[in-house]
């Protein structure tokens, strides 16, 4: 049956309000709650860095012990000082290869094995040699430090074939943790520094032989033992191992506690939960599919009881738990790897973050509250939600490391000191709580068994980010053998100057100048950068898409005038966007796994709730006043970029969503999309035009809905 173009588009709609509400609820009541072990069978299907591998007895107490002495050894080092950078650097490497080749089959998860004279304790013999010659490879240049002066430029053979091992090591200890993109971008990296001559165009260079490759590689700083290394061993090794404690000792029910007591009665309810929740539990868990699971197992049945389709519940938890990767103090461990490369404090990233990451936040919520509305959703009921005083009466001393933690950061003192203290608070919590519920014996052997648990499950956590670092100074070390970055800088730029003039030409015939050709080049090069970043993060995890595209990006955007913290935080949320972004969006299938539903629906409608995430970068490229800290700022601007963000977002909301205080025409819908790009764009004069277009749109659904409308 035709429709009648006439009418609001939402009038016609199969899921208004109510439609279909019963049959949903009817559907949700089947759906089980999630078992602990569902939840981890979810996490391991979807996230390959959690895919651990099952091992007999003997060998798990082995395991064990040395990521507990990992653990201890880093937890002693942030609070009583850090030996020299190539001991720190090279002992982590080394005992991290050692336990990949333990904690990771060669193929899937593998299945445990009993021990054979080809597989001592269970163990292929494969494995044995690769984990002691990765080990050795990698405490092998702290072991010759004192000669290394006079090795670099004139490697020994020895210093080659040590090079060498490492090399291939890590090239299979990263396909064990992560998969086959990152070590095929590092082979391809790896093959234009040795075939240099035989490059076209701009990128030829002299090229390098073997050994030229392997001494800088690993035996300077430029590579594998450089800052992405470093900063994995120094800082973000033991935030990992904070939020495992954190998570442990309650900190994360509570937030999700204290989410469902704030926003669990508003309508839709479950969803606004979701968002909230996994903004808390983002300050402290850097993973998105981590996230996705925790919070999901609660929130999306939820969802999916009062009435939201389950794509649209499990795209909710995607894109609110991606969130968690860019929102302070933790930023999915980037945050400490751009205080390395900028050289800026921390808090200075962290005060930049904060604004972009309510943002996304935002857009976020503004859509799950207008499909609300326009299904008539309810909130949840007030038997359904727990008490919020009782609730932090219950856990507040779970706050008091995540409190401390903050503080020593803003004190000023190092990340890892603030860790040290954060790590100590948490088994202080753990202790008070055993103490006060069980005799004091059983108390004593719960903490051992909690602290213990806690450290192996955090330094287990940390190996695949630490093989990718390490593999990532491979990729950052070509660049800086080759100077690839600028040769890539260059065409990309010469491509968008091309494109902006053939633009500007178009736009001539206008009576007025919308973008000068610098500025429509600088958009261009905005728009190839991010689908580069969308594109890596396909199949590599945010720290090493972040890694490499400062390497290959940032010069890029340097070269247009961007500034260096506006461009590393440009490249970074595009890299984020990929959990949330088909067709490889694993956040958004693991939430689909939750829902059981169809997992493409839900990652391109993922996409969609995190436009916010998509539309401010370009934002604060353009008024980086939006960063707060960054060069020219002023609160006008700030203000004209935040507010003009927020309503562009809440109008493309609306957009989207065919609801803005009711059912929207077709040329309402479109009048909104424009208005949106006019309002975020950060120039007074767009954001009055966007909201001239607005304003009849809501001044006639206001009129129309009448006093006696629901609120």
């Amino acid at each position: 049956m035709a429709t009648d173009p006439s009418r609001p588009s939402g009038a016609d709609d199969p899921h208004a309000p109510g439609a279909q509400a019963s049959a949903q609820a009817d559907a949700a009541a089947r759906d089980a709650a999630l078992t602990e072990a569902q939840m981890k069978e979810l996490e391991e299907r979807f996230d390959p860095e959690v895919r651990f591998r099952p091992l007999g007895p003997t060998l798990g107490v082995v395991a064990a012990a040395l990521l507990f002495v990992l653990a201890c050894y880093h937890y002693y080092t942030a609070g009583f000082g850090i030996p020299r950078a190539a001991t720190h650097r090279g002992t982590h490497l080394a005992f991290t290869l050692a336990l990949t080749f333990l904690a990771f089959a060669a193929w899937g998860r593998g299945e445990a094995r009993r021990s054979s004279l080809l597989a001592p304790l269970g163990l292929p013999l494969i494995d044995w040699v690769l984990a002691l010659a990765g080990a050795a490879a990698a405490l092998y240049v702290p072991w010759i430090f004192d000669d290394l002066a006079f090795r670099v430029g004139n490697p020994l053979p020895i210093d080659v074939w040590m090079g060498t091992i490492l090399i291939v090591v890590l090239l299979e200890a990263t396909r064990r943790a992560m998969g086959w993109p990152l070590p095929v971008i590092a082979l391809c990296f790896l093959a234009y520094a040795y075939f240099g001559r035989s490059m076209p165009g701009v990128l030829t260079h002299p090229g390098a032989d073997w050994t030229g490759i392997v001494n800088h590689l690993y035996l300077t700083s430029q590579g594998i033992y450089g800052t992405a290394l470093g900063v994995i061993s120094t800082y973000v090794f033991h935030f990992v191992l904070f939020g495992v404690l954190a998570t442990r000792i309650g900190l994360g029910q509570l937030f999700i506690d204290l989410a469902s007591a704030l926003a669990g009665r508003y309508a839709g309810g479950p969803a606004k939960v979701s968002v909230i929740s996994s903004a808390m539990l983002g300050s402290i868990s850097g993973s998105s599919i981590a996230n996705t699971v925790t919070t999901g197992a609660l929130t999306i049945p939820a969802m999916i009881r009062i009435g939201y389709p389950r794509h649209f519940a499990a795209a909710v938890e995607a894109a609110s738990s991606t969130g968690g990767q860019i929102t302070p103090p933790v930023m999915g461990a980037v945050a400490f790897l751009m205080i390395e490369y900028l050289g800026v404090p921390l808090t200075t990233i962290l005060t930049a973050a904060l604004v972009p990451a309510f943002m996304h936040f935002f857009g976020v919520l503004v859509q799950v509250h207008l499909e609300a509305r326009r299904r008539g959703l309810r909130g949840l009921t007030k038997a359904e939600l727990p008490d919020a005083w009782a609730v932090f009466r219950r856990d507040w001393l779970t706050t008091i490391p995540l409190i401390l933690l903050v503080a020593v950061l803003l004190s000023g003192r190092t990340p890892y000191s603030a860790a040290f203290w954060g790590i100590t608070s948490c088994i202080g919590v753990l202790i008070i709580q055993n103490v006060m519920r069980h005799p004091l014996r059983e108390a004593a052997k719960r903490v051992a068994r909690e602290v213990f648990d806690g450290f192996v499950l955090g330094a287990k956590f940390s190996l695949s980010v630490t093989a990718a670092a390490a593999l990532v100074g491979v990729i950052i070390g070509v660049v800086t053998l080759t100077g690839v970055g600028f040769k890539i800088a260059y065409m990309v730029t010469s491509v968008a100057a091309d494109w902006a003039g053939t633009v500007s030409t178009w736009l001539a015939v206008l009576p007025f100048e919308i973008m000068d050709t610098m500025t429509l080049t600088l958009l261009f090069t905005l728009i190839m950068t991010a689908f580069v970043c969308i594109l890596m993060g396909c199949g590599i995890p945010t720290t090493a898409n972040y890694l490499i595209m400062i390497a290959v990006a940032a010069p890029i955007l340097s070269m247009l005038g961007v500034q260096p913290l506006v461009a590393h935080f440009f490249v970074f949320y595009y890299g984020v966007l990929a959990d949330i972004t088909p067709p490889v969006a694993l956040a958004a299938y693991a939430a689909a796994g939750i829902a059981n539903a169809n997992a493409f629906k839900a990652g391109n409608t993922a996409f969609r709730l995190g436009m916010g995430k998509a539309l401010v970068p370009f934002v604060f490229v353009f008024s980086p006043s939006l960063l707060l800290v960054t060069d020219g700022f002023t609160w006008g601007q700030f203000f004209l970029a935040t507010g003009g963000a927020m309503l562009g977002i809440w109008a493309l909301s609306a957009a989207f969503a065919d609801w803005l205080f009711g059912p929207l025409y077709a040329v309402e819908r479109a009048l909104l999309g424009i208005a949106a790009i006019l309002l975020v764009a950060p120039d007074l004069v767009a954001t009055l035009i966007g909201l001239a277009l607005i304003a009849p749109i809501a001044a006639r659904q206001l009129l129309a809905r009448g006093p006696a409308s629901p609120a």
